[in-house]
């Protein structure tokens, strides 16, 4: 009974599904030992073409390889059946073909005498003219494709990693897209490299088949001459024939396999679109070359001697789809255009006032926060009819923005601008211009690392985000980009990059009061006594606000909002000086801004001032009102120099460029020093963790 029951049990877990690969491949190798009758034969023939078929049509319409990733495994099993059938039907061609032409089934008797015509020899020079196309020229060729495109693969994956990083660092996609497109790039070499050996299969096949093809004539003259006493003749002519059919029934199938491996790796781009679509619209979408096509054909047609009547008609074919096409064009152009003129009419007449207006308060309008200009050639970018892949990246910009810094920033408005280039854009924050540059739609901008391995043709610029030079090229040469060591983005991934670079520069002055409160009102869902405690009762919204940008200022992310308003609320009985408890805050954020700086538990590499220098400066600060106005020109201008100088050395070590100096000059140097060195980090002592440990690089204004 337990028996039973496992049994059962075991059955009701089995998948036919998974059943199925494995019957089929021990199915396909017991034909090899195993006799078959001649109408399992027909079927098994019968099989073989309706699977070549079915492999070739969806060869045909696969979007890109990856759709068809199982089709090196395909090929095997194909290989493995028509070898299979070759030796199954060579046992019956030399057991019975004697007995007639329908010895073996009435497939290869088909194949035989209908396709050829019963001429042995005409099959023999069709089978090896097929042998040899599907050999020399079809195989061959996609073979080495496959080969050449697993070798470009492998070289372009550390340039595609670089490009998923790139837009994963931007907020362009998020973990789980990254994730997707890595494992997309592995699959996408196993598949290159799996082709590559895949073809080797079908041009062995190609060659077993005609070894196949001699081996059964020579075999079946000796049997049908010694063994059934047929004349050479007649032997020749029985078993040339069968083993003719025999072959042509194995190497139809195999050209067929064959053309779908060569459609499969010669895809090239990544539109949602098969083969005959693509075809289609590049080969018969240009109505001009239609026409000129046309016109050649037409006047070979009327040369004396030449098919007159065929070249005319196809002439006429194609001048007449050539004419559609031009008709079909002009109707898509002129369709929108009146449209909008009949759109512009009716705004224009409900607009038309049947008596003077005046001016009022509707008039004015606001200044956006943050704004996004762009010239004509970029509007379908950010054109929502359009479904703007531009518009998606902002969007994501804006929630990693939130999650990075800790919130919300204004929304980017996004209007065309007729007086900028047709592909030039604009960045804007309350109505001043903050960035420009320039992107072009079905392009692709390579970027230089500063490690590429040769030059590209294309358009030199830079890149408008960090300056880095670039190059705008063909989508044709991304792979080759890649492969050079080039990072490669679309237009549309250089605007958004641009943007969040601008958006993160100016993160203080996005927060403005509006943004503060509505913080504020988001941490008082969780924690109301603190906030309601802090705000208005011991701080003004505006030195709260004066704090968070202050911070922000220096790159300090404000995402722990609990810390900072604990503190504020802590310090807020002593002072109301936003600098004084941007000090107190940034001490109590200290752990995460050395982390920041200094990800892990390594060793704090810093340069510092010197002793006598420190006592310099903070007597410019006691007698400077708390500010550089007091310090002596010469002084300065030293400061600068060695501190450039010194955070150069930092930035060619690999190591940030970070100052450590006393709590009492930390505001004032970091506010001298950013405009002249940018990357530069003012920290102060107090603010390191006492779990750290530091080390000194180099002291700035020491005696040489």
């Amino acid at each position: 009974m337990n028996a039973t029951l496992m049994l059962q049990d075991f059955f009701a877990k089995i998948n036919v599904r998974q059943l199925m690969a494995p019957a089929l491949v021990i199915l396909i190798l017991s034909m090899m030992v195993l006799p078959l009758p001649p109408f399992a034969l027909d079927v098994f023939f019968t099989f073989n073409i309706a699977i070549s078929i079915m492999v070739l049509m969806v060869a045909m319409y696969v979007m890109k390889p990856l759709d068809f990733s199982v089709f090196p495994t395909v090929l095997l099993v194909t290989t493995l059946l028509r070898l299979s059938l070759n030796v199954a039907s060579t046992r019956v061609v030399l057991l019975e073909g004697h007995n007639g032409p329908d010895a073996a089934g009435k497939v290869i008797e088909a194949f035989g005498h209908f396709l050829v015509g019963g001429n042995y020899a005409v099959g023999i020079v069709v089978f090896i003219i097929l042998t040899l196309i599907n050999f020399v020229v079809i195989t061959k060729g996609a073979g080495r494709i496959a080969e050449v495109s697993a070798r470009f693969t492998l070289d372009a994956m550390p340039g595609k990693q670089m490009a998923i990083d790139a837009d994963l660092n931007a907020g362009l996609i998020g973990e789980d897209e990254a994730r997707r497109r890595r494992a997309e790039i592995a699959q996408e070499a196993d598949f290159y490299g799996s082709m590559d050996g895949a073809s080797k299969f079908v041009r062995g096949d190609a060659i077993a088949g005609i070894l196949i093809l001699l081996i059964n004539i020579i075999g079946g003259l000796i049997v049908g001459m010694v063994q059934h006493d047929l004349a050479a003749g007649d032997a020749a002519k029985t078993y040339t024939l069968l083993t003719i059919g025999d072959g042509l029934v194995a190497q139809i199938p195999a050209l067929i396999i064959s053309t779908a491996a060569g459609l499969v790796v010669t895809r090239v781009g990544g539109d949602d679109r098969d083969i005959g679509t693509q075809v289609g619209q590049q080969v018969f979408g240009n109505p001009v070359v239609l026409m000129l096509t046309a016109a050649i054909l037409a006047v070979l047609g009327l040369i004396p001697g030449m098919p007159n009547v065929v070249f005319l008609l196809l002439a006429a074919a194609l001048g007449g789809l050539a004419w559609w096409k031009i008709k079909a064009a002009h109707q898509a152009a002129v369709a929108p255009a009146q449209k909008a003129a009949a759109e512009a009419e009716a705004a224009a007449a409900a607009a038309t006032p049947h008596e003077s207006v005046d001016a009022s308060w509707a008039d004015v309008a606001p200044v956006d926060v943050l704004g996004l200009e762009v010239g004509y050639r970029l509007i379908p970018l950010v054109d929502k009819g359009q479904d703007g892949e531009l518009l998606k990246r902002i969007r994501g910009l804006r929630k990693k923005f939130a999650q990075e810094v800790g919130f919300l920033a204004a929304p980017v408005h996004i209007r065309d601008n007729l007086e900028l280039r047709p592909n030039a854009y604009r960045l804007t924050l309350k109505g001043v211009e903050i960035g420009a540059g320039e992107a072009f739609p079905g392009m692709h901008l390579a970027i230089n690392p500063g490690r590429v391995a040769g030059t590209l043709p294309g358009t030199p610029t830079q890149d408008p985000a960090f300056g880095l030079p670039a190059i705008w090229i063909e989508p044709s040469l991304r792979e080759q980009a890649h492969v050079l060591g080039y990072t490669v983005v679309d237009a549309s991934t250089v605007v958004a990059t641009h943007l969040n670079h601008v958006i993160l520069s100016h993160a203080a002055e996005l927060l403005g009061r509006q943004e503060t409160q509505s913080l504020l009102d988001h941490i008082a869902k969780e924690s109301p006594k603190l906030i309601e405690d802090l705000v208005p009762k011991q701080l003004a919204l505006s030195t709260v606000q004066r704090v968070l940008q202050n911070l922000l200022e220096e790159g300090v992310n404000i995402r722990d909002m609990r810390t900072v308003i604990e503190i504020l609320a802590e310090y807020s009985v002593r002072t109301q000086d936003p600098l004084e408890l941007t000090a107190q805050v940034r001490i109590a954020l200290g752990r995460a801004i050395v982390q920041h700086l200094f990800p892990g538990n390594t060793e704090l590499q810093v340069m510092a001032l010197d002793p006598g220098l420190e006592r310099i400066l903070g007597q410019v600060l006691q007698g400077g009102g708390g500010d550089a106005s007091g310090m002596e020109p010469g002084l300065a201008d030293t400061l600068l120099r060695e501190t450039a100088a010194a955070a150069q050395r930092q930035e060619d070590l690999g190591q940030p460029a970070v100052l450590l100096v006393p709590g009492g000059l930390r505001w004032l140097l970091s506010r001298f020093l950013r405009r002249a060195v940018p990357a530069l980090k003012v920290i102060a002592n107090t603010e390191v963790p006492d779990t750290r440990t530091i080390k000194v690089t180099s002291l700035i204004g020491a005696t040489k």
